[in-house]
């Protein structure tokens, strides 16, 4: 099979340098510290630049992890030729992209968002306006900088989702660019849609009075979702983003890729990683309640629905880390089992791991990061430095092929052939004893469900990580 005919990502296989965990523990303290330095100099309240305002840090950030999605997903590293991707060091092939990446972000911010809807278009997308009119300085930005970034979040879940799940059909035989150009604008037209559909209301209720006459005010999901606010939204978007992810690495595409028909596990697979995210925000909601108590309108921070709609999608990312750290550097781990019992053991795995990452962060986050101490404080953000670490993991492996640790080598005709054993399984085939090892696999879910909805109230009250 001819390399060519698959995206850079999947033509190449990454080898470790050196035996052992050495390749991991070398790129972890590397990745970690150009991360506290990155972040010192752009993010931190106490560095030199400063955008965790939050909002506008939290706009860079998701617009860097769409532009690094577009180079190396949907337009497969187009304009660059695959002999420059193969042929250049990492780290000039890492700085580059980067660059091409920030430059592309920039323009999009302040070409597209600001300077062309802000002022054509709507208003609160160019911050200028919003204070020529009287909203303060402060405000101004943040409301601009939350609308730019919650556009980012929509597409960070359906562009990846038109890769990894519709498999880039029906235009997968174009050559680049016109696929990268078609699922870019496709894609960005959906995120359109989604967005006026979830966050327009949001942002109409921000100012005073509510902006009845462009939006729905109040917004359509204030009954179920107990709050005005678009954080109901922000949940689920975030689930799916996370979901989208998990079923690329850890899940590798099962138990969809068992669908042999094209069309009908494309769709499945699209709207099963919606199904499943949602399923997963609304219990990350109710684990809320039983660790802290009911929710009650009309309070804030802890208590209030729409914190907690809020940091359902913060819980989810939590997840995200540790299980693309477990994809990229620690080879999928494990693999020598059947594909069933790999994904249960990595997803339970990874789960653990996000509740390490989730104490440790509100433990130590403020001593660090610039953040504020506390769960429900306004300047506490777990999304942004998430992100920032996974846009970090994304450069490296991606852009930089594991430099230190790795370095790409061509794959193999069998390798390759892999590759679309990903996509279409065969070596799971139906057989009685797959039967009963899923029965076994739902009454373990379903007593694994009960286990800690019982166990969370009881965490609640006899565990505090944060005094």
């Amino acid at each position: 099979m001819d390399n060519s005919n698959v995206s850079y990502l999947e033509s190449r296989k990454l080898v470790k340098r050196w035996s052992g965990p050495i390749p991991a523990l070398v790129n972890t303290i590397l990745i970690f510290a150009f991360f506290y330095a990155t972040w010192w100099i752009f993010q931190d309240p106490r560095g030199l630049m400063r955008m965790y305002t939050p909002y506008v840090g939290y706009m860079v950030c998701r617009w860097l992890l769409i532009l690094f999605i577009w180079v190396a997903y949907i337009f497969d590293f187009w304009p660059f030729k695959r002999s420059w991707l193969e042929k250049t060091h990492p780290l000039v092939k890492g700085g580059v992209l980067t660059l091409v990446s920030v430059a592309a972000m920039i323009i999009l911010i302040k070409g597209f968002f600001v300077e062309i809807l802000g002022n054509f278009g709507i208003a609160y997308f160019d911050p200028s306006r919003l204070e020529a009119m009287g909203i303060t300085d402060f405000y101004s930005i943040e409301y601009a900088a939350e609308a730019i970034m919650m556009f980012a979040a929509i597409a960070s879940w359906i562009s990846p989702s038109w890769v990894v799940a519709c498999e880039n059909a029906p235009w997968q035989k174009l050559a680049q660019p016109a696929r990268g150009v078609t699922i870019a604008v496709v894609t960005f037209f959906l995120s359109m849609i989604v967005y006026f559909l979830t966050m327009h209301s949001h942002m109409a209720i921000l100012f005073y009075p509510w902006q009845k006459f462009t939006a729905i005010c109040p917004p359509y999901w204030e009954q179920f979702a107990n709050t005005v606010s678009g954080n109901f939204h922000i949940a689920w978007i975030m689930c799916c983003t996370v979901v989208v992810w998990l079923f690329e690495t850890i899940w590798e595409r099962y138990p969809f890729n068992l669908i042999k028909n094209n069309a009908l596990r494309r769709i499945t697979s699209f709207f099963g990683i919606i199904a499943i995210a949602v399923a997963l925000c609304f219990f990350l909601y109710y684990a809320q309640d039983l660790v802290w108590g009911e929710t009650i309108r009309g309070t804030r921070r802890l208590m209030a629905p729409d914190w907690r709609w809020l940091h359902v999608g913060e819980m989810a990312i939590f997840w995200l880390v540790p299980s693309l750290y477990l994809a990229f550097y620690c080879n999928n781990w494990p693999t020598k089992f059947s594909r069933p019992v790999n994904v249960c053991i990595r997803t339970l795995l990874t789960a653990a791991m996000a509740a390490v990452v989730y104490i440790v962060y509100y433990k130590t986050s403020h001593l660090f990061l610039g953040t504020q101490k506390g769960f429900s404080h306004p300047q506490q953000f777990p999304m942004i430095p998430m992100i920032w670490l996974i846009n970090i993991f994304l450069i490296n492996v991606w852009f930089m092929d594991g430099w230190p640790g790795w370095k790409a080598v061509p794959k193999t005709e069998s390798e390759l052939e892999e590759v679309q054993e990903e996509i279409v399984a065969h070596d799971v085939k139906w057989n009685p004893g797959l039967a009963k090892g899923l029965a076994v696999g739902l009454c373990a879910g379903v007593v694994l469900y009960i286990g800690i909805i019982n166990a969370l109230p009881w965490i609640g009250a006899n565990f505090t990580v944060i005094k």
